[in-house]
């Protein structure tokens, strides 16, 4: 299926039962949530979908899964971080065979590589499938920025067709736009920056909160592109302290707990994390509790 890059996608959770296994009849009803609010893709094993705790088995299973359910409706994009190009090249692969329609794909892991490694790494996933690729640009949580240069040496890369936006400063949607016109499709992934970044023209928002709150995500989005900037950002202000969840080193538990006061999910993590505790889960609770008191009536965004 093509992936065209715009619109809302989810980085999906993945969901465990209490044996530590993977669940599919929550991560089943998750999915088909997100489809009936509107998403346009959805992003497996990200950050957020535990990828680092992942047995490869369980990485394909959550593609075959996926496939089964959404058919044709939307692309399914497999998250890709590996620590060697060898290990990246096989995933990919892999989740070529699988079905997958793309692939997010992240810098080296654990080795913090050059400028001139991370071309090199990119360029040798990308040149071993045929499949399209957001590359994930985020210095914060991972130590290596992809610049502006190294996008000049990709940009002959056929199959590299976007970015994950986070590197937290929204300039750089407008940089990219300015050295590269629409080469690269550019998504937010910082919650708490989606809307400016869409103000700014990032063509889609790979999102945290969506897991949680997928209609009110969806919602800014078509919002905006059909120009009633107001309308969004009201809902936008009122999910600010939500989407705020998606920026902290706990972001999984954050998120979790939300999925299970909304009744879509559980708070099942695998360890070494653990689920929120003490006051920390009562800060979350109160942040979760008092949107919940105020939550929008959303307008027919489906129609727009």
């Amino acid at each position: 299926m093509e992936v065209s890059w715009k619109g809302v996608y989810p980085a999906i959770t993945t969901k465990f039962a209490g044996n530590d296994e993977l669940d599919k009849d929550s991560y089943l009803k998750n999915l088909e949530f997100q489809l009936e609010a509107g998403i346009d893709g959805i992003i497996l094993g990200g950050s957020l979908g535990e990828a680092s705790t992942l047995t490869n088995e369980e990485k394909d299973q959550l593609i075959r899964w996926t496939k089964d359910a959404v058919g044709d409706r939307i692309p399914v994009i497999m998250n890709i971080a590996e620590q060697s190009t060898r290990e990246a090249m096989n995933a990919a692969a892999r989740a070529e065979a699988l079905g997958a329609d793309g692939l997010m794909l992240l810098p080296p892991m654990r080795y913090k590589a050059d400028g001139m490694e991370t071309v090199r790494y990119f360029k040798q996933v990308a040149h071993s499938i045929t499949l399209p690729i957001v590359l994930y640009n985020n210095p914060v949580d991972y130590g290596i920025l992809i610049t502006i240069d190294m996008f000049r040496e990709l940009e002959e890369v056929e199959n590299i067709k976007a970015v994950k936006e986070s590197t937290r400063d929204i300039s750089n949607v407008t940089r990219m736009r300015n050295a590269f016109g629409n080469r690269f499709n550019v998504l937010t992934g910082v919650d708490p920056l989606a809307l400016e970044s869409l103000l700014m023209g990032a063509d889609g928002w790979i999102a945290g909160l969506v897991c949680a709150f997928p209609r009110e995500t969806v919602a800014i989005y078509r919002l905006v592109q059909a120009g009633r900037y107001d309308e969004a950002r009201t809902i936008y202000q009122w999910f600010l302290p939500l989407l705020e969840l998606d920026i902290s080193p706990k972001l999984v538990q954050n998120i979790k707990l939300a999925e299970s006061m909304v009744g879509l999910g559980s708070e099942y993590v695998r360890e070494p994390r653990l689920p929120l505790t003490g006051d920390e889960r009562k800060t979350v609770i109160s942040v979760i509790e008092k949107a919940l008191e105020a939550r929008p009536v959303l307008p027919d965004y489906l129609n727009l």
